[in-house]
């Protein structure tokens, strides 16, 4: 099942920032992380920003979902797709001219799950 949650493809006339405080900032980005922790399985730079894998294990998906509704609220600048299968779930998110950058850095310091056994 693909959801697109991006907005137009006008992406580019929006400034790049965020509107989120320094608190909500801090919170969003600790989701991020103990999501990652828990479930991502790979993270890639992409040539318009980036895609990460997670597994689909239960309620990692509907956080998933969530850090995406406040992202496409907050960072207008950005495309954010989520893609969901059996196997994986699959975030991409994609920007252009100077957006690009800041996806690369906004998702650099995620650490990648354990391997399941």
């Amino acid at each position: 099942m693909t959801a697109p949650q991006t907005p137009a493809d006008d992406t580019a006339e929006v400034p790049v920032a965020c509107s989120l405080t320094r608190a909500g900032l801090a919170e969003q980005a600790g989701r991020w992380e103990r999501l990652a922790a828990r479930a991502m399985t790979a993270h890639e730079q992409t040539a318009d920003g980036v895609r990460i894998s997670f597994r689909p294990d239960p309620g990692t998906e509907k956080e998933l979902r969530a850090l995406v509704a406040v992202e496409t609220e907050c960072c207008a600048w950005a495309g954010w797709t989520v893609q969901a299968s059996a196997e994986r779930l699959v975030l991409d998110v994609r920007a252009a001219g100077d957006g690009i950058a800041a996806l690369h850095g906004m998702f650099t310091g995620m650490r990648q799950a354990p391997v399941q056994r």
